[in-house]
């Protein structure tokens, strides 16, 4: 029995790269098949030539053993292929019904008139079949993200496909709702449909597929059974060595308090309260994590710390001195840190090379400033000595930003920010994007921060992360903290829980009240004492 895909001998090559060399893939028709690999290993540009984004150098598509030459993605789609991207591609205003049969509508009066109720009926039909439970009526502004990536999912459905791919399926969503997730892929797999994601996190490749291929340097080293392999197995096979894989913390007692937020409201764009009246402390060699799901408040309440969003009330304080009237140059310049959520938009001038991007913040300030001007020759060794600690490919400091790949954009970021010698590090997403050999030595990097005394504030949606580092988890919901917790006792049900805004029946874990203000003895100002707001 031929396969549902099979990729043979696809080679794709690019001007000076080879991002897949001779790849075999074969995917079991009802099957669940997940694809590893570390960044620049050839996933994404693998699932793209079987969407018909590219065409392949060498090799050939087939699909139940027939061959297949896809020249756009609408021949793929043609071909009962479907893919799901990690930002979903729906419009908020409209319903459930409506963006599902967007650009495929049935017609009446000769195709003058769109048929609105075969159109609903067709997609109540869709739902009921493979048993989401996804109002049609609903806009879609007003559903959870968990039942916006299943109208994705129906969209695919509504326009034949047989196989679906996902790229990063449970990137923004709750526990729970990747578990709903999963019940989905069962559904679906028990009516003959076929499931290819693209996954960095091992435990939900072993969770949810049925096989597993990794992907290294572009080659396919190995396809197996998921119930035959661990995690580490997992790891060694992307990165081609052992790799730890929890964060080796150690408990230390926390020093002088270094920054301290009151009663703070923040706006979001649109003039909508994003961060609703949040107050908390964070101490030298303490890590302070903030976990939820992504659109929470989480962008506002780190932008208005480091200086790129007004306050609408409230107030921080750093070092026992308001920050109140300062710039984001100021906060640089008094040992603040910044690795932001959005690398290209926050992060990097794609534009400028990596010497010019490593003393950004800095370029007024010895030894990279002499006399008013620019010392080149000191800012191309220290953007040398970033791109070699953090391991940035190409190891090229005359490259511009924009040739790097996101994980080798996110490294450098990181790098650069580490090497400040901080006294706050304000990390949103560290590890996003960046492959598990990466990832285990930024935590170890993290770790060592801690240790010496620095103060970090981690907001992650990687759960394994956020818990897994942090001295005190606070976990947000709707621009409010709805509880905060012990990382090493808390469950993953309950963070779920807390994330959807719901208290969890557990007296280990309480809804945190955090607008009990206690006094700072030495700067006086209005804080929350962690001891009090823990569970």
């Amino acid at each position: 029995m031929n396969p549902a895909v099979h990729l043979d001998g696809i080679t794709k090559r690019f001007p000076g790269v080879v991002a897949n060399d001779d790849v075999d893939l074969a995917v079991e028709r009802g099957s669940v098949h997940a694809l590893l690999g570390e960044n620049g290993a050839g996933k994404t540009t693998l699932m793209n030539v079987l969407y018909g984004l590219y065409q392949p150098t060498e090799g050939t598509v087939r699909l139940d053993g027939e061959p297949q030459s896809f020249d756009s993605p609408r021949d793929a789609i043609d071909a009962g292929i479907g893919m799901i991207h990690q930002h979903f591609m729906l419009v908020d205003p409209m319903t459930v019904w409506e963006n599902v049969v967007l650009g495929n509508e049935p017609t009446t009066w000769g195709g003058l008139r769109v048929d609105k109720e075969a159109a609903r009926e067709a997609v109540v039909e869709l739902s009921e079949r493979y048993g989401f439970d996804v109002d049609p009526d609903a806009t879609i502004a007003d559903i959870s993200v968990g039942e916006q990536q299943r109208v994705e999912i129906l969209k695919a459905l509504y326009r034949g496909a047989d196989v679906l791919i996902m790229d990063e399926p449970t990137a923004v969503l709750t526990p729970q709702e990747v578990e709903e997730l999963y019940g989905v892929f069962e559904e679906l797999t028990e009516q003959g449909k076929t499931i290819i994601f693209i996954s960095h996190k091992l435990g939900e490749a072993l969770s949810a597929a049925d096989d597993i291929t990794v992907l290294r340097d572009g080659v396919n080293v190995g396809t197996v059974a998921a119930a035959d392999v661990t995690r580490e197995d997992l790891a060694e096979m992307m990165v081609g060595r052992e790799v730890l894989m929890e964060p080796a913390t150690t408990p230390q007692a926390a020093g002088d308090r270094v920054l301290s937020v009151s009663g703070l409201d923040v706006d979001d764009d649109r003039g909508v309260r994003a961060v609703s009246d949040l107050s908390f402390e964070l101490r030298a060699g303490e890590v302070f994590g903030i976990a939820g799901v992504d659109g929470n408040g989480q962008s506002q309440l780190v932008e208005a710390i480091t200086g790129l969003r007004e306050l609408a009330d409230g107030d921080i304080w750093y070092r026992g001195e308001s920050l109140s009237g300062t710039t984001r140059r100021d906060r640089i310049d008094r040992g603040m840190a910044f690795i932001p959520e959005d690398r290209q938009e926050r992060g990097l001038v794609m534009s400028y090379d990596l010497t010019e991007n490593a003393i950004l913040g800095s370029q007024h300030d010895q030894p990279f400033a002499q006399g008013g001007r620019l010392d080149w020759g000191a800012s191309r060794d220290h953007a040398e000595s970033v791109i070699e600690q953090y391991d940035v490919r190409p190891p090229d400091a005359a490259a511009e930003a924009e040739a790097l790949s996101g994980g080798n954009q996110q490294k450098f970021i990181v790098g650069r920010e580490f090497e400040r010698d901080p006294d706050l590090v304000v990390a949103m997403h560290p590890t996003r994007g960046v492959d598990i050999g990466s990832t285990e030595f930024l935590h170890d990097r993290l770790l060592e921060l801690r240790a010496e005394g620095k103060a970090v504030l981690l907001v992650s949606s990687k759960l394994d992360e956020v818990q897994g580092l942090s001295d005190r988890l606070a976990v947000i919901h709707e621009g409010e903290f709805s509880g905060v917790v012990d990382p090493a006792t808390v469950t993953e049900e309950e963070i779920g829980l807390l994330m959807a805004g719901e208290t969890p029946d557990d007296d280990s874990v309480e809804a945190a009240s955090l607008h009990e203000e206690a006094t700072d003895p030495v700067a006086g100002e209005p804080t929350v004492d962690g001891d009090e707001v823990d569970a």
